[in-house]
């Protein structure tokens, strides 16, 4: 971050020094809210959690190196005082992107393939400079500021992921570190209990291009309908990508190799060139595609934008994470989340990647669908049975939609008798899927699957 005197981070948080603070000390980064991560010139932000209070341990960050600790009380440590440290962290990130003029701030949001497409987008950004982006999905109320602090003088590019639990969230994350870039890539059924139906998500989720300024631009997907609308939303240049023709960026001449890798002609106003994806399933492509407008309208050209996004490796984990174990078995681990859209995509990569094998599939019932959560889930139990598969294994309590609509799965109540139940049916050359909602904790199936052998 920029260096900050502590004297500036109260002013800026509304705080008050406290515990001998020195008004002239100096906080040079990062700043975090887990005691372990303090280094020398750190700030200490103390959040309380479900699970434990950080002000338990300001003394802790202090002795490790912080500067100071922001916190609502008085500490055993010197710290600013504030009265909502959520708040504070958002003031803190908002004014150090006001002195960063040279950063370009884009944002990415949708209901599924965030992670991915920031990834692949802060790749492609690095080549051009200094970049800045998150990892894994801190994209909420904590995490978005504490990314943002990360920037400095030299930052060229902060590619920031925008989740939303309902109305309004975006745009306080907006509000936050002003977009000048704004991706959209779907409306779909994530969060759907939350939000009452895809058009609430979809207002939700065109908060973003709302926060653009008039010579900003808003990077939308020309194949679905309720992102499309967006671009009346907006006072910014609206760019379109995808696969239909009126896309600005878009995929030509596609297909999928034995192990359901996409290659494709990336297609921009200012000539094409061949992209062979290293990314898993067909629904990369759209990621991909999402990445590489938003390059575009940085300045990127097509030609190194292709041979980017043909180099780029999965950064975030459990993210149709595919290993192969020494035996032949290969263990697609999609296990970070799950909505019926990416079950879907999930199953369909399967298909590709387990052809001509014996193909097992470990799930979970879907969360946070609402009324429709029974009848969604239902679907997932018939989209299971009918992918032609060797064994289907549902974990948990909450699995009797999923077991209507496929009575022949295997019911078990955790992750561990997943795990036992697959290592006594797989063979060497099998295929397994693992995906399901983050809250199953089905990622560690596929480590206990892979155990020593992974490679």
């Amino acid at each position: 971050m920029i260096p900050l005197p502590l004297a500036r981070v109260a002013e800026i948080t509304s705080g008050a020094l406290n515990g001998l603070a020195d008004p002239a000390a100096v906080v040079r980064g990062p700043v975090v809210i887990d005691s372990r991560a303090v280094v020398p010139g750190s700030l200490f932000v103390a959040i309380k959690g479900e699970r434990a209070d950080g002000h338990d341990f300001a003394r802790q960050a202090h002795e490790a190196g912080a500067v100071a600790v922001l916190a609502t009380r008085p500490v055993d440590a010197p710290a600013v005082i504030v009265g909502d440290p959520q708040a504070a962290l958002a003031a803190l990130a908002h004014a150090v992107v006001t002195e960063l003029p040279g950063a370009t701030v884009v944002g990415v949001t949708g209901s599924a393939g965030k992670t991915t497409t920031k990834d692949l987008l802060a790749g492609l950004a690095a080549r051009m400079g200094p970049t800045v982006a998150p990892v894994g999905s801190y994209n909420n109320e904590i995490g978005h500021p504490l990314t943002v602090l990360k920037a400095d003088e030299g930052t060229r590019f902060l590619v920031l992921e925008l989740s939303a639990r309902n109305i309004g969230h975006i745009a306080y994350l907006a509000e936050i570190a002003p977009p000048r870039i704004g991706v959209v890539l779907n409306v779909g059924t994530a969060h759907l209990g939350v939000f009452g139906g895809k058009e609430a998500i979809a207002r939700a989720k065109g908060e973003l291009v709302e926060a653009l300024p008039a010579d900003g631009t808003a990077v939308l997907n020309a194949d679905d309908p309720l992102v499309s609308e967006m671009a009346g939303r907006t006072k910014a240049r609206v760019t379109w990508f995808g696969r239909s023709a009126r896309a600005h960026v878009r995929a030509e001449d596609e297909t999928l190799d034995e192990a359901g890798r996409a290659s494709f002609t990336l297609r921009t106003p200012s000539g094409a060139a061949p992209v062979r994806l290293r990314l898993y399933g067909a629904h990369a492509v759209e990621n991909a595609l999402a990445a590489a407008a938003a390059a575009y309208e940085l300045g990127m050209p097509v030609a190194a934008i292709a041979e980017e996004l043909s180099a780029a490796e999965p950064r975030s984990r459990w993210r149709m994470e595919v290993t192969d174990r020494p035996d032949g078995v290969t263990v697609i681990n999609d296990a970070y989340n799950a909505n019926p859209d990416s079950m879907r995509a999930a199953f369909g990569s399967l298909g590709v990647i387990g052809a001509g094998r014996r193909r097992f599939a470990v799930i979970a019932a879907l969360r946070e669908l609402g009324e429709d959560g029974p009848a969604l889930n239902e679907d997932l139990g018939r989209l299971a049975a009918g992918a032609g598969l060797e064994a289907v294994v549902v974990v948990g309590e909450d699995a009797e939609p999923v077991l209507k609509g496929a009575p022949g799965a295997i019911h078990v109540p955790d992750a561990a008798a997943a795990a036992r139940e697959l290592s006594d049916r797989l063979a060497p050359g099998d295929a397994v899927l693992v995906k399901g909602p983050r809250a199953a904790g089905l990622e560690r199936v596929a480590e206990a699957i892979l155990g020593g052998d992974a490679r």
